[in-house]
């Protein structure tokens, strides 16, 4: 497979969780009650478990029926299928778990706890490894040239499946904060409208897939939704006057600008932090950018598994707030948290065999990032800004060096992006009153960015004429968008008489 082709997996994932999402919105507007919110939310994360349960049911058979296909493409679509089904359950489950982590203590710190569990979610990726690599190998220092068989592949995703329904039992037997509600769906025709075209151009880039030249069709793609909500975002105001709550009349949350703002930025920011460590393994091939001949598949691993580890990095740090603590321990732990979580990325990466010291030059930038969360103080908009200028320096470095300076700057992103989240989604809620539960569902459609910025940035690699070291100008683009976001949401919200600095939302 060329390079965008490999990033039809990030395409298969994160579609469903705009699929998923989008599905649950029309069918609570059809029935006229939200759907989630009559169920509740912790049946919601049951119910999400378990569709994951068939998406591994069908990635057994998707394995074995593929393995004995003569065509790989149809094997490969056919593990693009299942995966699809997988991300459908976790897209029930987060758009289920983030309002949900707020009925579990101080709606104040739900952003901490979401970072929290954020965090947590990053151990997952990087011990992850050495639990599939025991699994299929019968080490941890297994690589991509040792030998396995179907048998324990399926064995994979048989501990998969029970982990599954653990998880879901537990749920269904624990006694949680229950919160359910009758209340009439919010019917917004035309925003509506917006989501059915940005379907249309979903569509017109999964027919593209078919063709031998893709690229076009994402670049389209991409295009096309990013003009019509830019669209929705200047129809929807026109006439309207929101500190006096009036106009925007069938718009529901998309008449407040920093929603559809925020949007694109959750569009943006998870396209960016999908895009640099997808298409990491095609930079590290690439001969003359950190060895002569480029790494082998098995020499990258140590990279990609240090750029999830800075997502763990900087959401241990900015989950502290959670915690009970005094401001001055708050500052100490900010310092030593995020050195600790380092720690624990080198200790993994040791025991897969890796020669550890490569990586030490990084902990000069986790000096960065903590002079970052103390200039940040907390604010959303403040820390958004700083973290996404330094996200453009960064990748504006990688792309102008080469080597590890390079290397290590384009797998900071991961640092600069692990706290975005919480950031976008309480500057882009906040003053949103009875539409906030509406305005939510809309931000966790735009995951779809996660499916469709990855293959463009693999297509512009695939071009000879730009390569992938080049091709990390994407991330450089998308940077710019939050630095954007961050400063112009300011201006949005003090005009609706909202402190912009106090809002409080969840997270990723």
């Amino acid at each position: 497979m060329n390079q965008l082709e490999s990033q039809l997996i990030d395409f298969s994932f994160y579609g469903a969780y705009f699929i998923g999402s989008l599905l649950l919105y029309f069918l609570s507007a059809l029935r006229g009650v939200d759907i989630l919110n009559k169920i509740g939310y912790q049946k919601g994360i049951i119910y999400g478990l378990l569709i994951s349960v068939v998406g591994a049911v069908a990635l057994i058979a998707a394995v074995n029926i593929g393995s004995g296909m003569a065509n790989t493409t149809y094997a490969f679509y056919l593990i693009l299928g299942a995966f699809f089904i997988v991300a459908l359950g976790f897209s029930l489950q987060q758009t289920a778990a983030n309002p949900f982590a707020f009925l579990l203590g101080d709606p104040a710190k739900g952003a901490h706890r979401l970072n929290l569990a954020g965090g947590i979610n990053s151990l997952g990726t990087t011990i992850g490894p050495l639990i599939v690599s025991i699994l299929l190998f019968g080490t941890a220092k297994g690589s991509a040239s040792a030998d396995t068989d179907i048998s324990k592949i399926n064995t994979l995703y048989i501990l998969l499946i029970v982990l599954f329904l653990v998880a879901a039992a537990i749920f269904w037997f624990s006694k949680m904060p229950k919160e359910t509600s009758d209340e009439p769906f919010e019917q917004s025709p035309k925003a509506s409208k917006t989501l059915a075209a940005i379907t249309a151009l979903f569509v017109l880039i999964m027919v593209g897939l078919g063709q031998e030249n893709k690229l076009p069709f994402f670049v389209i793609g991409i295009v096309g939704i990013l003009a019509v909500l830019f669209y929705a975002k200047i129809t929807s105001q026109k006439g309207a006057d929101l500190t006096l709550q009036k106009g925007g009349e069938g718009w529901g949350a998309m008449k407040y600008p920093q929603l559809v703002l925020g949007m694109i930025a959750i569009f943006v920011y998870v396209g960016v932090e999908v895009t640099i460590a997808s298409n990491m393994g095609g930079l590290l091939e690439t001969k003359g950018f950190l060895t002569e001949n480029g790494l082998t598949t098995a020499e990258i691993d140590p990279y990609v598994s240090l750029f999830w580890g800075s997502m763990m990095i900087g959401r241990w740090t900015g989950a502290i707030s959670v915690f009970n603590v005094s401001e001055r321990m708050r500052k100490i732990l900010c310092v030593i948290v995020p050195f600790f979580a380092y720690g624990l990325v080198l200790g993994a990466n040791y025991l897969k065999g890796t020669d550890v010291s490569v990586l030490y030059p990084y902990a000069g930038i986790l000096v960065i990032q903590i002079i970052g969360f103390f200039a940040g103080q907390d604010k959303p908009a403040q820390t958004l800004m700083i973290f996404a200028i330094l996200g453009i320096a960064a990748n504006a470095i990688g792309l102008m060096t080469t080597g590890y300076v390079s290397l290590f700057s384009f797998i900071s992103g991961g640092l600069f992006c692990s706290v975005m989240w919480p950031c976008i989604f309480a500057l882009s809620i906040a003053g949103l009153g009875k539409y906030t539960a509406q305005g939510s569902s809309f931000l966790i459609l735009m995951i779809l960015g996660g499916s469709l910025v990855p293959p463009v940035q693999g297509g512009l690699g695939d071009d000879p004429n730009i390569g992938t070291h080049y091709s990390y100008i994407i991330p450089v683009i998308c940077f710019a968008y939050l630095a954007f976001f961050a400063f112009r949401v300011k201006t949005i919200l003090k005009s609706q008489g909202i402190d912009y600095e106090s809002a409080i939302s969840g997270g990723h």
